[in-house]
């Protein structure tokens, strides 16, 4: 089978895989959303109407309660008129007839003894109402109060008092108010939706004081949904169904606080439902043509989105594993997918300019420090360890001369001759690790042969040094980066490994140098890249990788827990 008829079959194989995975739960997720959607939607809706006729209710009710307290406040202002200035109560009714508009049935003033000082109306009419009980109730509380309503044979139906006394409490006013002057249906006209939206007020012992139109039973009013919690003083909604109509009712309610009355609201659920629940029915109509759009989009992100992310995937891959050319292939797609393989193509630019550059930056400063190191140990070797050799012939010199003077002088200039000895074996030693003059002298083999003998002399780990093959001397930047690798090599083993024995091994074979030093150690988990070792702490291993790179050698870390260590360079000849 060639490679087009495998992809083509895997082609085949993902757009099956598609329809299935992808076209048929949508398609059933979609009918399933419509569907349920409806009940979700009446549901929501529900909630939202219960809310928003109950807010209605309230505002209603708010509205009502300022106009019976903008009543009160209007009789005991005339009280305390009336109180104030000790005239005539019949001329300040007179001179207020103003404010008497919004008591229908009139307005008169009483003692706080129940004695009538002066009416608005016929003394005939005042006497036939209840106004004793509300005159106490006044004088007791100090502060409006609101009668229960009554028949009045004045106004021909039902109205209520309300009394209100003056600041010093020595008249009282009393205004009476039917329903009909309370404006109550200037008040409810926007309650409910619809033509079947239906509002009534009840005062606290049950009686129908407004109904925006003739549907209740005054006989039964108390057990009207909504009225018995708002004559609790409760506020809320509700949804009774009706069966002698068929229907379900939204029902809201509300107190009227200063009367203790009961403001309840109620509409047909189905008059503000239907229009949107048959619109909701034509959801899934929507589906064919969603459907469809559903399958030409899929198609064009196969083609475009899907196919062009993929490759860009893979020339992702090869630019992680080095191949900056790999990215500059275009993958074709959609304008967005070419902009994105663009700054990828651009940044892998500026990654590789970078890399130059730090090697660049690495291969200065490591000439630098170099060179430092040549001219530090040229000075000791020349100045330092001449002066010191110096200063100890001087030492045995004055030691002869003093043979025969005290022992005690002679065997302090001893002393001095020993620490001298000393200090020059450590100058050397330093000059060793600055730069190692027998490097140039002897070559790289002989360097590394007493890089091992050192470690075993300052450790006590067992070295060994094997060579294989004619040697041949290096370009001199070549052999110190592989002496300093060696080094750094040793080192780690010194601080790090635990090992009891070392051994280094340098090979001229097939046209390059093989250098390898590996330990019996405790081992560790090695990096899999350059990358991972700067973020795994591991510098040192680092610099002995850039080292290798900026001599064009290959480095190779071999190691696992408790399995030692090998590191190996590489180096063409």
């Amino acid at each position: 089978m060639t490679l087009e008829e495998t992809r083509g079959r895997r082609l085949q194989g993902f757009a099956i895989q598609l329809v299935t995975l992808t076209l048929l739960p949508l398609t059933a997720l979609l009918v399933i959303i419509s569907f349920g959607s409806i009940t979700i939607h009446q549901n929501e809706m529900r909630m939202l109407i219960s809310q928003r006729d109950e807010r209605a209710v309230q505002a209603a009710t708010v509205a009502l309660s300022e106009r019976l307290n903008h009543q009160a406040a209007l009789l005991q202002a005339l009280a305390d008129r009336a109180a104030a200035e000790g005239g005539s109560p019949e001329t300040i009714l007179s001179d207020s007839s103003y404010l008497l508009n919004s008591f229908d049935g009139g307005v008169a003033f009483y003692s706080p003894q129940g004695a009538r000082l002066a009416a608005s109306t016929g003394q005939a009419v005042w006497s036939a109402r209840p106004i004793a009980d509300l005159i106490r109730q006044t004088v007791d509380k100090g502060q409006p109060a609101y009668s229960a309503p009554f028949n009045d044979s004045a106004l021909a139906g039902i109205a209520f008092t309300v009394a209100a006394p003056s600041r010093n409490q020595m008249i009282i006013a009393i205004g009476v108010v039917s329903p009909t002057a309370l404006d109550l249906l200037s008040l409810t006209h926007e309650l409910g939706s619809g033509p079947e939206a239906h509002t009534i007020v009840v005062s606290a012992d049950g009686q129908l004081l407004f109904e925006s139109s003739a549907k209740s039973d005054p006989v039964d009013l108390l057990a009207h949904p909504g009225v018995k919690p708002a004559l609790r003083g409760e506020s809320g909604s509700t949804y009774v169904n009706d069966p002698q109509r068929g229907t379900e009712f939204a029902v809201a309610y509300s107190p009227v606080a200063p009367v203790g009355w009961a403001l309840v609201m109620e509409e047909p659920w189905s008059d503000v439902v239907n229009p949107l629940m048959q619109t909701s029915q034509v959801g899934p109509l929507v589906l064919i043509p969603a459907l469809v759009l559903a399958g030409v989009a899929l198609a064009f992100a196969v083609r475009s989105v899907i196919r062009p992310l993929q490759e860009l995937e893979r020339q992702a891959g090869k630019l992680a594993s080095g191949d900056f050319t790999a990215i500059e292939r275009p993958v074709g797609g959609i304008g967005e997918i070419a902009s994105l393989q663009l700054t990828l193509a651009r940044m892998a630019r500026q990654i590789r300019a970078y890399q130059d550059s730090i090697r660049r930056y690495l291969g200065a400063l490591t000439q630098g420090q170099e060179d430092e190191r040549r001219r530090l140990a040229r000075e000791l070797h020349d100045d330092t360890v001449q002066s010191l050799i110096a200063l100890d012939q001087r030492v045995q010199l004055a030691q002869h001369a003093m043979k025969t003077g005290a022992p005690d002088t002679a065997e302090r200039l001893a002393e001095v001759r020993r620490l001298t000895a000393s200090l020059i074996e450590e100058v050397r030693r330093v000059i060793r690790a600055l730069r190692p003059i027998y490097l140039e002298d002897l070559g790289l083999l002989t360097a590394l042969e007493m890089l091992t003998q050192d470690i075993e002399k300052t450790t006590g780990i067992r070295g060994t040094f094997r060579t294989e093959g004619a040697a041949v001397r290096l370009r001199p930047q070549h052999e110190i980066a592989a002496y300093r690798i060696v080094q750094e090599a040793l080192n780690n083993v010194a601080r790090h490994a635990g090992a009891s024995a070392v051994r280094v091994e340098a090979a001229f074979i097939a046209g390059s140098l093989v250098v390898r030093v590996q330990d019996n150690g405790k081992g560790f988990t090695a990096p899999r890249g350059a990358g991972d070792l700067a973020a795994s702490g591991h510098y040192g291993l680092l610099g002995m990788q850039e080292r290798a790179e900026l001599i064009g050698a290959r480095l190779s870390i071999q190691s696992a827990p408790g399995a030692g260590t090998t590191v190996e360079l590489q180096l063409p000849l």
